[in-house]
């Protein structure tokens, strides 16, 4: 009786997985489609890997573990650019300073777009959502719009941010999509 009890709980958790890779893949396709910008199989591969969308049972539970997962890499980020700072190895701090202070302002407006969620208010999460993946570009400029240019020390992983937000970002612009319009 044990096993049987056991077999049909494996069975729905199974089920529960691929329904959601499904959802991951489908959604992730139908993005890629609209916003070029967007790689399929980056999207597929981040909300993989992330536990919340393995068990996100709709977009709106995805555009959350998408921004989580933003909000993760930022953070990270954050503190990367905290801890470069404080080593003094790198010859221009002002750059490091801006990259901090987007940093902070893009989790802030990360974290507030998944309030606006809640209360469905896409059109504002998305301006939130724009305004952190403007952060990882503005944070490029500062050190190469400078007099004497340098490389930073964030390009690739400011790369990755921006693919990491413009996922539940285009989630959002489709969950607005699908609202009823009000005459």
């Amino acid at each position: 009786m044990k096993f049987l009890l056991y077999l049909v709980m494996f069975i729905l958790l199974l089920n529960v997985f691929a329904t959601a890779q499904s959802l991951i893949r489908d959604s992730c396709k139908k993005a890629a489609a609209k916003y070029p910008k967007l790689k399929y199989e980056f999207c597929v591969k981040s909300l993989e890997e992330h536990p919340q969308s393995k068990t996100a049972k709709s977009l709106e539970g995805l555009v959350f573990a998408s921004t989580k997962n933003a909000v993760s890499k930022t953070t990270s980020l954050k503190g990367l650019a905290n801890k470069i700072l404080k080593e003094n190895k790198y010859d221009v701090e002002r750059p490091l300073r801006d990259c901090l202070e987007l940093y902070t302002g893009a989790i802030d407006s990360l974290n507030q777009s998944l309030d606006t969620i809640k209360s469905r208010d896409y059109k504002i999460a998305t301006m939130l959502m724009s305004a952190a993946m403007d952060a990882t570009g503005n944070c490029e400029t500062g050190f190469t719009k400078r007099k004497k240019p340098v490389k930073s020390p964030f390009t690739k992983e400011n790369d990755v941010l921006f693919h990491m937000v413009l996922i539940p970002l285009a989630f959002t612009n489709m969950l607005d999509m699908n609202l009823p319009k009000v005459l």
